[in-house]
Order: structure tokens, then sequence, then C-alpha cells
């Protein structure tokens, strides 16, 4: 067969369902032989936005999401999409199509050496010389891609090689198990935990799997350990929990930092260095258990004092079977902790000011979207506050980036949430600057024939920029700008365009547009000037409670 049609073929024996991007004329042949097949190709406007939809899929499913561009500026257009999947730990495959090899026909028209562009971006990246070894590098990259640490992968596949003839046979996907962690070093955590005074439980990102939800959930109710988490960890503890004390949405000094520097004990499942640490050690303070994957990297804010390795939910699990709950823990401090933080949390929740406040923001949103509803956070101020205020209820409800930090990702990241689970209702919080960045994906949501809701937080300039350069103390410069008429902007792509006049009317017009069918674009204004109040002059003058 030809080697798109073994391509195709090798990518069907993956499971992989659907190819998100844009062919250009180089993929031609591969675009023929996908015609003929199972998966689904999902046609975007830009190619990062195609990133951004094939890494949700991965990051939802745990398989690699596939996605697809022609060579030179459609290639270069994936470099910030790899990025976010490496970076958030998302299985990805990138395809690319490259000029013929073997003879060429336009000299270095197009062309940049993609390969060695991709090499500091990803795990893995390939560019296929032989038809006949497409099988192997498919099977190979997808198992890198799927890996602890998930990642991105790439590969490149000529013009000429995807003519070619060739007889390769498929690979069988074998399911490799993930390592036991050894038992002396669990019966050693065990030890640990059971002499600690306040133990912790931190929930990091590299724990955001189905099977270590289960055995944490498990964990915390045998046990009554307090637990908090980190942005990317939203959701793995049920955050209505009466032993969980809230989301590390600042690096130091927030309320929950009082809970954290009285434990004697952080039992820390997940940690992934790429988010901002939500602790910092100090020699001779509190001991640090690491449960990973891997072992810790060690740096000097970060030096755990014992390292349990090993698939997370077997660790849990193991746990779980050996630990007993002590009478000598004193979780009486994070009880009160817990008061002071949801009495902050809740302040301001039913400010009815207008343009609307980000605390009545998070707290509307949340009444409005059900327990399985999944919001994807663009970039912005507001990112802070859904990480902070918004509970979580089960994991991977609350996507947001906190590895690469990227605009643009929140409407593609609903997309790609939507066509993963097109039964549960999904959200997009966008701010006016990240939004603009792939709003033209409205278009792909109405093509699909999605249900989706799009908040655009307009505040008319680049608004977290603009607090930090406020909180520096220099002048007011060069972040403000002009937008579209957002309804109108909505319609022209055949979605339905709202602007909020009220605080009143937001509860009850996202609701609404909830439940209707079809893309929903409502336009927000949003005042940020509770940003200098609540997350810098208040948590000055905190005091940690007695």
């Amino acid at each position: 067969m030809k080697a798109s049609d073994l391509l195709v073929r090798s990518l069907e024996n993956e499971g992989v369902e659907y190819i998100f991007g844009i062919p250009g004329e180089e993929n031609l042949e591969f675009l023929e032989s996908l015609r003929n097949s199972k998966i689904k190709l999902i046609l975007t406007r830009h190619e990062q936005a195609a990133g951004f939809m094939a890494a949700t899929y991965g990051r939802l499913t745990g398989r690699a999401g596939v996605c697809l561009s022609t060579l030179g500026p459609g290639a270069t257009n994936f470099v910030t999409a790899a990025a976010y999947a490496q970076l958030g730990a998302m299985p990805m495959l990138m395809i690319t199509g490259q000029k013929p090899i073997k003879k060429s026909k336009q000299g270095r028209f197009q062309i940049v050496n993609v390969v060695e562009m991709m090499k500091p971006l990803t795990k893995f990246t390939r560019q296929i010389i032989n038809g006949n070894t497409i099988p192997v590098l498919v099977r190979e990259s997808i198992r890198i891609a799927q890996e602890e640490r998930p990642g991105a992968v790439h590969l490149e596949l000529p013009e000429d090689i995807a003519s070619e003839e060739c007889d390769a046979e498929l690979f069988e996907v074998v399911k490799v198990s993930r390592p036991s962690p050894d038992l002396y070093v669990i019966d050693k955590a065990i030890s640990m935990i059971h002499a600690s005074k306040t133990p912790l439980l931190l929930v990091g990102a590299g724990a955001n799997r189905n099977r270590t939800c289960k055995q944490l959930r498990k964990f915390v109710e045998i046990t009554g350990i307090y637990s908090f988490d980190t942005q990317m960890g939203k959701g793995l503890i049920d955050e209505r929990d009466p032993h969980f004390l809230g989301t590390a949405a600042l690096s130091n000094q927030d309320y929950l930092h009082c809970a954290i520097d009285r434990a004697d004990l952080i039992i820390n499942v997940g940690h992934d260095v790429i988010e901002k640490p939500p602790f910092f050690m100090e020699r001779g303070g509190t001991k640090v258990i690491h449960i990973n994957y891997f072992s810790a990297n060690i740096d000097e804010v970060y030096f755990p004092q014992l390292d349990v390795v090993g698939d997370i939910a077997d660790s849990i699990n193991k746990l779980n079977e050996r630990i007993e709950k002590q009478e000598h823990w004193d979780f009486s401090y994070y009880e009160r902790v817990k008061k002071e933080i949801e009495f902050h949390i809740q302040e301001g929740s039913d400010n009815m000011g207008f343009p609307i406040k980000p605390q009545h923001l998070v707290s509307s949103v949340r009444s409005v979207m059900p327990y399985d509803g999944t919001i994807c956070l663009d970039n912005g101020v507001y990112k802070i506050w859904f990480a902070r205020n918004y509970k979580a209820y089960r994991s991977n409800t609350v996507l947001l980036d906190n590895a690469l930090a990227t605009m643009g990702a929140g409407l593609p990241s609903a997309i790609g949430a939507k066509i993963v689970y097109p039964e549960r209702k999904v959200m997009a919080i966008c701010g006016d600057g990240g939004f603009m960045m792939n709003s033209q994906e409205i278009e792909t949501a109405v093509r699909l024939k999605l249900d989706i809701v799009a908040l655009v937080l307009r505040d008319n300039a680049f608004g977290m920029i603009k607090w930090k350069q406020a909180g520096m103390g220099f002048e007011d410069y060069g972040l403000d700008y002009g937008n579209p008429d957002f309804v109108k902007y909505a319609e022209s792509y055949g979605a339905k365009g709202c602007r909020l006049e009220s605080a009143e009317q937001l509860t009850p017009l996202m609701a609404e547009c909830r439940d209707s069918p079809g893309v929903h674009v409502i336009e927000i204004p949003v005042d940020y000037s509770e940003n200098e109040k609540v997350l810098i002059e208040e948590l000055k003058a905190r005091t940690c409670i007695l």
C-alpha cells in the first residue's frame, strides 16, 4: 500500500478518532488516505488552535491527540501548541508535511528544519525517510507521548515518501504496566505520616489521572487528613469535602499558606515542577514525602526527605491498605484556617456592582455549571480568581494552563472538551485579549454544531500585565486596545451573541445559553479594581489566626 495509507492504518491501530488541523498541498496523499478511513478530520482555522484541541483531547483521555499541518508556516504555527502540551503533560502527536526529500523541485521555498525546531519542544521528533518504518515510528511516538510524564511528539511526512509503495506490517499495541513502589518505602512513608502531628496532603498536576482520583479520595476518607491542591490538580479531591482547604492560586502569602506553614509533614502527590511552587521548603523545616511516577528534581526550594516512586494510584492504594488514623494528629488549626478561607472566598460573591466584579463572576459560573460541567480558562488575571474561588467537584472539569500559561487556548480547549464529552456542559472563559487570539475558531464550533458557551471578559486591555505594571509602580502605558462589537462578531460566524447589561442579568443569561443549542458568545464587562484590594492589599495586612 501507499505510505500515506500505511500511516493512516497505523493511527487507526492506535485507536485515533480525530485529527485536528489544516492540510496543505504536501499533505494531499495523506488527506486522500484519511478520506477513506474511520478517523474524522476536524478542519480548524489555525494550526495553533488545532494543537490546543489535540492537546486537550490528550489531557482528557490519556491517549495522544493528533494534529496535522503542512510544512513551513503551518509547522511553525504548531510551536506554541507543542510547548503547551509538553509543559502541561498532555499527550499529543503532531504530523507535518514536507517537500520531497529525494529530489528538490523548488529549492528552499518554505523549507525550514522542522525536526530540529521541534527537538527542544517535544519528547520525540523524526522525519520519515522510508515508508516501511511508519508502523514502528507511529507505535514508538504514541508510546512516548503517553508514557509518564506525557507530552508532545512529532513526525514529518515528506511528499514523495507519502506516495511510495511499502509492505510493512502494523505493530501490536501492547499495554505497559507501570512499576509498583517498593513496599519498604511505603512502610517508611506510613511511619513518617503516623509520627507527624499536623500532616497535610498536596495534590499536584501529575496526579490528575482517573485511577489516582479514586484512591486519593479514599485516602482522605480513611485518614481525615486535610488537603489542598495546585491549579492543575483541581478536582481530584472534591473541593466541597470538609477536609479540603483550597487551591494554591498564589505562590505564597495567601490564607492557605497559613495552614501550609503549620504543617510538619506535607504528603506531596503528583508534584510537577512546571507549576509555580505551592510552598517553599527550608532546611530543618517541614518534612516532605514525594509521591510520583519519578523521583523528585532537587532544587533550592524542593528537597523531599522521602521519594515514593511508581504508579501514583498504586502507591496511594498501598498507603490506604496500611495507614491508620492517629489519635495524636491535630487538625484544629486547619479547621480554623478553613473557616477563614471560606469567609474570604465568599466575600464579594454577592457584589452586584457593574461592570462585574471577579468574585461575583466566579460564584455565578459555579451556580450554573453542573457537577461534571467543564470550564476552559484562557490566560489572564481572572484565572487566579477561578483557581482560588471556584470549587471543582470532579477532576478535569477546570481546564486551565498553569504550565506554559499561554493566551489563546480557552476557546480551542472548549471545542476539544466538547468533542471528547458531547454530553457535558462546556464553557470557555476568556479575556478579550486571549479570545481574539483564536476567535476564528467560533466558525469551527458552529460548523461542528457544538453546544458551547464562551464568556468574553471585556476590559479593553491586557489586564494581567496592566495590574502587574501598576503593582511595580510603573506608569500606565502600552496595554490598552479597542475591541469589536462581540455580539455582531459572533453573529457574523453564525453563533449567537449576547451582551451583559446588568449584574442581575448574569446568572439567568448564562443559564439560558447553557441550555440552548449552538454556540453562544456572551460579552461581559469586568471590573478588575478588586485585584489590588483583595490579592495585594488585603494579603499584605493578613495575619494568620492563632
